[in-house]
């Protein structure tokens, strides 16, 4: 396991529970110099946080504190994964960071990749809790469970007759294309990258065109999945956008550029 201390950051091992009383584990990474607000950080669905740390690593540096969670069933999280369970547990990371004093006060952005994106605008959606979500960033995500289901089905010759089949035994209660509408007035941001072979950006786009105001898509040149936030110029977009959000009035000059 690669750990934030390795990589030159300061952090905190913390544990936290579910309301179904899963313990789970997460990362707590304190922002540096003055604090603008709090991410939290919702990963794919491969492996874990010590990986998908590369993707927020950087933000600290910027002000901001990151958060990263492992859902139940992932590294050392008890439980075991269920689509139920991870919006049960994006909801207890919420409900410790709102009582942390250091965390919730400034306001919290979501920020989830891939199979976290999909489950964050789920959750945006329909949590009590939007009061203190300044923004929602959705990085490579799919528009329905289902349909990605089918996608991975139909590129092997073994499975492309059973694609449709199969796909429908695949449950799409929790369906971001069907609770996007919902999330606004909170500030929605959509990324992808035009190399996506993973999630093709039409999910992106689809979700785009459901999504209300306020709403911008970052379609990315040359980025694979999840790869978009590895440019130096589309990062500093990127904590611009937040800061916009997060605590207006503050910008780049500030921090620096790092």
């Amino acid at each position: 396991m690669r750990t934030p201390q390795e990589i030159g950051l300061a952090y905190e091992d913390v544990e936290f529970p579910t309301e179904d009383g899963v313990r789970l584990h997460g990362w707590y990474l304190p922002g540096q110099g003055p604090v603008c607000g709090t991410i939290l950080f919702l990963h794919g669905n491969a492996e874990n946080i010590s990986t998908h740390i590369g993707s927020v690593y950087w933000l600290p540096r910027y002000g901001f504190n990151v958060f990263l969670p492992d859902y139940r069933g992932y590294g050392t999280s008890q439980g075991t994964p269920s689509l139920p369970g991870l919006q049960a547990d994006i909801d207890a990371a919420m409900r410790y960071l709102i009582a942390r004093p250091d965390a919730g006060g400034k306001g919290i952005v979501i920020f989830g990749q891939s199979l976290g994106g999909a489950s964050a605008i789920y959750y945006t959606a329909h949590t009590p809790r939007r009061a203190h979500i300044r923004a929602l960033v959705v990085d490579s995500a799919f528009s329905s469970h289902r349909d990605i289901a089918r996608e991975k089905l139909a590129r092997f010759w073994l499975t492309w007759p059973l694609q449709y089949p199969l796909s429908w035994t695949i449950s799409d209660d929790y369906s971001p294309l069907a609770a996007i509408a919902r999330v606004a007035p909170i500030p929605l941001l959509l990324i992808h990258g035009d190399r996506d072979t993973i999630v093709p950006p039409w999910h992106s786009e689809r979700l785009y065109a459901a999504a209300r105001e306020p709403k911008e898509y970052w379609k990315v040149e040359g980025a694979g999945h999840i790869q978009a936030l590895q440019s130096q110029p589309l990062r500093e977009r990127f904590v611009s956008y937040l800061y916009e959000r997060a605590c207006p009035g503050r910008n780049l000059s500030v921090t620096g550029s790092q």
